[in-house]
């Protein structure tokens, strides 16, 4: 079963024009920042949203015009939105029954599904009784007990805590490999990377990037991708050894094999392959990239200080991870100026996406 989408929507200045194939058992992870469109795509795919021009198939099955309750699909948000006055069983029961099925073939799936994600001892309780990541799990089973052609998911971890969202997460790869074809929407890139092979990426109503997900987070070719891949990106024009930005600074580094001189191009290297130095002090080593920024901020990230700056050329906005040794050190504050370099073989040159 193959979900086929082409989907075109247009509220006042804001245009989506999306196309996209999700196969049986895959799932496409949606990213992009806020006003995208990932919202717009999930609302058009459950009917909730009328395209002005859409070609929606699913195993050749034509769901444009149908009505949302016609189109056979399970719907997972970050809110369980279990019914308040049914118990968890019956809340799971109430999907196959929709659907037709009786109410002893119903509540037989119910417990079945609930068995599947761990639940079936929280099959009596009432919504109210259950903790966040209990409820999802409730949520999860009630959205594929009614055996969806298609699944979405628009954000399901975002309500839970720490603790419940790598389980729950860890739930739903496992359902998903024999599931339907799913498309997730996510913030969050280990979402991405735990539950989908693909992932498609939007701006501005169109998908600017797209592929496998580890390669597309491995390689960025966008601000807002780099950005949730905690990698630094700076944009310009390939030239033979790297890049040109827009102010004239040339940044060396490994071109891709896609990249062609002459064309829009981006540099893409992590926060730990970038050094420090105090503006007037001394540089170890001789890295050919060296440019003058000034610390705009100091975030604690895991183990390390990730500090970043602000300046001309290609310091705007880049980040660098340092150990808070070297942080204290080396006295930053914001407001420091300092010299940030990074060597040619940490960067990589990849085509820009079209716009």
């Amino acid at each position: 079963m193959t979900l086929s989408a082409e989907i075109a929507l247009r509220r006042g200045e804001f245009a989506l024009a999306v196309e996209f194939e999700v196969p049986d058992g895959g799932v496409l992870a949606l990213l992009g920042p806020n006003g995208s469109g990932k919202s717009s795509v999930l609302g058009c795919l459950a009917g909730l949203l009328r395209p002005d021009r859409a070609r929606l198939t699913l195993d050749g099955r034509d769901l444009a015009g149908l009505p949302p309750h016609a189109r056979g699909i399970g719907l997972l948000s970050q809110d369980a939105l279990l019914f308040p006055h049914l118990s968890a069983l019956d809340n799971v029961a109430f999907a196959p029954r929709s659907a037709g099925a009786g109410r002893a073939e119903s509540r037989s799936r119910a417990r079945e599904w609930l068995a599947e994600v761990d639940a079936l001892d929280l099959a009596v309780r009432k919504p109210a009784q259950l903790s966040g990541g209990q409820a999802q799990r409730v949520a999860i089973a009630r959205a594929l007990a009614a055996d969806p052609g298609l699944l979405l998911l628009d954000e399901p971890f975002a309500a839970l805590d720490v603790d419940a969202a790598p389980a729950i997460r860890g739930l739903l790869r496992r359902v998903l490999r024999s599931g339907p074809p799913t498309v997730l929407v996510t913030h969050d890139p280990l979402d991405a990377l735990a539950l989908a092979e693909h992932v498609a990426v939007l701006d501005g109503g169109r998908i600017v990037e797209r592929g496998e997900t580890r390669k597309v987070l491995a390689a960025p070719r966008t601000a807002f991708t780099a950005r949730i891949a905690g990698l630094n990106l700076v944009p310009g024009v390939a030239v033979e050894g790297g890049l040109r930005t827009s102010s004239g600074l040339s940044l060396a580094g490994i071109p891709a094999e896609d990249v062609e001189g002459g064309q829009a191009a981006v540099a893409v290297f992590p926060p730990s392959a970038v050094a420090v130095y105090l503006k007037d002090g001394e540089h170890r080593g001789s890295p050919r990239n060296t440019v003058e920024g000034v610390v705009d901020a100091l975030e604690p990230h895991g183990p390390v200080i990730r500090v970043r700056t602000r300046g001309d050329g290609w310091a705007a906005g880049l980040a660098a991870d340092l150990t808070p040794a070297a942080v204290a050190e080396l006295a930053l504050e914001p407001g420091t100026p300092v010299n940030l370099s990074v060597k040619a073989a940490s960067v990589a040159v990849h085509a820009a996406p079209d716009h």
